[in-house]
């Protein structure tokens, strides 16, 4: 009886079922834009999340999963709140910033604002329910960057804060200070919480961000990319992490330095190249090869080649409709089976429920950085990269069998 309460308790909060999502599906004989296909699938996704934790209930409504391989399985729980919060504010921040768009689009908008400001104030209240410690290990100096990089590509979230929340956030960020990064991406992860510190508080360690920038020089391999650590691996860290975390502690650093304008240069050339890689690895289904660690972030695994279109920064090898087109072919391949959500949250896996695809650090907060494919939402309706003709990308061109460009590795220092 008890179990059937609380799942009643979880239709009810999270909006599914009972009161259906945002914005409603279109009639069969209105073709459905590419824009509105990204804006529902984003609803879908994150409004179990946000809904939840703006009603002060997602410890009430969030599934306390880890993965079948989980190495500390209590702690993992512990931290998953953080975890999907970070996630999902990364992915959806620069939309958060927009104004405009359709009637639909608005309201939409206006309604994750609302959200998104209370479940920060929720998450950062010692006196809620939900609220979220930022103490209980190492994972939350991850997680705590995600919160960070979110705010550093939406201002207006920083805006739209009380005063309180904006102390107990900054505050909140400082305590991760206490964690050592693993010798790997994660000191990326101390560098971003510091860029962070440094525009929105006064005390910011200007050495955690060099070393983190020194220390990747020396893990670049070459042809855009590095390794995480002292060790190559191919997998989608260059993706996850990586270029985006470079790129924007690089947009906020070189405003305040002329010091790293020579590395900068070469990560704009890395970003670049990169962007084109990840290009090349869409298949033409929109399915990509499910290499390495941490394949449940599914559609994360193009966090860079998103940000590089948001930024509008795409190399003059790749056109927006081609890219608009590819990504949404990843957004559909990645969402489309039916077992992509349980009760309405995502599951572990790439292509659905996938539980021996886990890592041993998976949580249900996890897979919520695929949060990350909508970053191009926060470009207006009307920018060229939604206005564009969608094309086909290159997998597509060449498996079809139309001629086209072949690829070419770039011997970039």
């Amino acid at each position: 009886m008890k179990n059937k309460i609380l799942l009643f308790l979880a239709i009810l909060l999270t909006g599914h079922t009972v009161f259906g999502q945002g914005l409603k599906k279109k009639p069969a004989s209105t073709k459905e834009t590419d824009r509105a296909f990204w804006l529902k699938e984003m609803d879908h996704m994150l409004r179990p999340v946000l809904r939840s934790l703006a009603h002060d209930s997602l410890r009430l409504t969030m599934p306390q999963m880890t993965s079948i391989h989980v190495d500390n399985k209590e702690q993992r729980i512990k931290v998953q709140y953080v975890e999907v919060l970070g996630r999902v504010l990364s992915g959806i921040a620069p939309w958060l910033s927009l104004d405009g768009g359709s009637a639909e689009e608005i309201k939409l908008r206006d309604q994750y604002r609302v959200w998104t400001i209370q479940a920060l104030k929720n998450a950062l209240d010692s006196s809620a329910r939900d609220f979220m410690r930022f103490d209980l290990g190492g994972q939350q100096l991850v997680d705590a960057s995600f919160i960070a990089l979110g705010f550093m590509r939406s201002p207006w979230l920083w805006d739209h804060i009380d005063n309180q929340t904006k102390k107990n956030l900054v505050a909140s960020i400082k305590i991760t200070r206490q964690f050592r990064p693993a010798y790997s991406n994660w000191l990326l992860f101390s560098a971003m919480n510091e860029v962070f510190l440094a525009k929105y508080s006064d005390d910011w360690d200007v050495m955690r961000v060099d070393y983190a920038l020194q220390q990747l020089e020396q893990w670049y391999v070459g042809d855009g990319m590095y390794m995480d650590g002292p060790h190559y691996a191919f997998d989608y860290y260059n993706s996850y992490v990586i270029h985006p975390y470079l790129a924007g502690i690089m947009d906020f650093i070189q405003l305040k330095t002329k010091n790293y304008d020579g590395m900068f240069a070469k990560i704009k050339l890395r970003n670049e190249r990169y962007a084109i890689i990840q290009e090349r690895l869409i298949n033409a289904d929109g399915s990509f090869p499910p290499t390495g660690r941490s394949v449940i972030y599914r559609a994360a695994a193009f966090h860079h080649l998103a940000e590089m279109a948001f930024k509008r920064r795409l190399p003059r090898e790749l056109s927006e409709g081609q890219v608009k087109a590819a990504l949404s072919a990843v957004l559909k391949k990645s969402t489309e089976n039916p077992n992509t959500y349980e009760n309405g949250w995502l599951t572990l896996g790439m292509y659905g429920n996938q539980p021996g695809l886990g890592d041993p650090y998976n949580n249900q907060g996890s897979p919520y950085l695929c949060s990350v494919i909508f970053l191009p939402l926060g470009l207006p309706d009307g920018d060229s990269f939604w206005t564009s003709e969608a094309s086909d990308w290159s997998a597509r061109r060449i498996w079809s069998g139309q001629d086209w460009h072949k690829d070419q590795g770039k011997a970039i220092q």
